[in-house]
């Protein structure tokens, strides 16, 4: 399996912003009053360097016939579990399961607030020297980690080399996923206000993996959607084609690109996406996920096919899209890679503007905040700001 690939630096630069911290958005929609439910969020839609603003539920009304919306299926993973590294509480972030039983991990240091912060030091002086210049290191090969139920983490090595934050662990019991189910819970971030339940961060399509296999963090792209919004957008014709892409944990300070990931592009689906492309309809992948699972089985020749495995994909302006049309998802932090994702399907002008009219109309962010729908240009559009 191979690393991920590095973003150019011409690609990294961008206009600087700040956002607020009264733009997190720190509960689910449904719990922020009486009579709401996942789809009562806001829904900011880029057709170009056009701006519009919208109620979520108007999604249905704002797709046509013969579009097709490209879904992750993944499941979402109690990945966090406390444990302990000799004397000190550390919390274990359960990132990829590997092929061959190992995990990979993040190590990180509870902050007393209930989420926790990027991890300083196993306490060894070793690792300290072995990570180079003095810097204390967050992870050291042979350390083990000492989880509930018996369970022991044994570190082996990097994910990528030259960076220290994940590692591949070997668990002493295989049986992982009872004990995310016995003692885990979502990865929470410092942003949010309380632990959720885990039904929390399930999105409605949402499937159960047979090895027990899932994403770290929720594809929260899909988050708004209900029963009825699926209904409805079937109802006025617009299909739905099922891939599967499981997330690792994101770098919440460093903001690097994924790491890889395993997913699963089926026959069906990749019949479906083709047949779209052929046709009218345009391809609307929901959420950052879904862009990276179909650009990875597409070939050569631009044809989409069945496929499986690992990959490293990162889709920059540089790389570009050459399957979908169009992308729904959140609103991602300035530093965030996954903005390049965006630039690299609607070009770096219309996220600029986009994200002027979110922070200026006041969108609120993060897993459980407003959604962003970007189209092609629609030279019939009427533009509602």
């Amino acid at each position: 399996m191979r690393t991920g690939t590095g973003i150019p630096r011409a690609e990294r630069v961008r206009k600087q912003w700040a956002l607020p911290e009264e733009l997190a958005a720190r509960v689910p929609a449904e719990q922020r009053g009486p009579g709401l439910d996942r789809d009562s969020v806001r829904l900011l839609v880029s057709r170009g360097t056009d701006v519009s603003h919208h109620a979520f539920v108007e999604l249905p009304r704002l797709l046509r016939a013969g579009d097709l919306l490209v879904v992750n299926t993944s499941p979402t993973l109690a990945a966090a579990v406390d444990g302990w590294l000799g004397h000190a509480r550390v919390v274990v972030h359960f990132s990829t399961r590997g092929d061959d039983g190992r995990w990979a991990v993040e190590l990180r240091d509870p902050d007393g607030r209930g989420t926790t912060r990027a991890r300083a030091s196993i306490g060894s002086r070793g690792a300290a020297r072995k990570s180079g210049g003095g810097r204390r290191a967050a992870g050291a090969a042979g350390a083990e980690v000492r989880l509930p139920g018996d369970v022991r983490l044994v570190l082996e090595e990097p994910l990528s080399p030259g960076s220290d934050r994940l590692w591949w662990a070997r668990p002493s019991n295989g049986d992982l996923a009872g004990l995310l189910g016995r003692h885990g819970r979502p990865i929470r971030y410092s942003y949010t206000e309380r632990d959720q339940p885990l039904s929390a961060y399930q999105t409605v399509f949402a499937l159960p993996s047979a090895d027990g296999s899932g994403s770290a963090e929720m594809p929260s792209a899909a988050r708004p959607f209900t029963s009825r919004t699926v209904v409805e957008l079937v109802s006025r014709g617009v299909q739905v084609a099922p891939v599967t892409l499981h997330t690792g944990v994101a770098s919440a300070e460093a903001h690097e690109p994924p790491s890889p990931e395993r997913f699963s592009v089926p026959q069906a689906s990749a019949r479906l996406i083709n047949a779209v492309r052929a046709g009218d309809g345009r391809v609307v992948a929901v959420g950052t996920t879904a862009v990276r699972a179909v650009e990875s089985a597409v070939g050569a020749d631009g044809v989409v096919r069945a496929r499986e495995g690992w990959t490293d994909l990162v889709v920059t302006p540089g790389h570009g899209v050459r399957v979908v049309d169009g992308l729904l998802t959140g609103l991602h932090e300035p530093q965030a890679s996954h903005l390049l994702m965006l630039e690299a399907i609607a070009g770096r002008e219309a996220i600029d503007r986009a994200y002027e009219a979110a922070l200026a109309e006041r969108y609120l962010w993060h897993e459980f905040g407003d959604a962003h729908l970007i189209l092609p240009p629609d030279s019939h559009h009427t533009v509602r700001c």
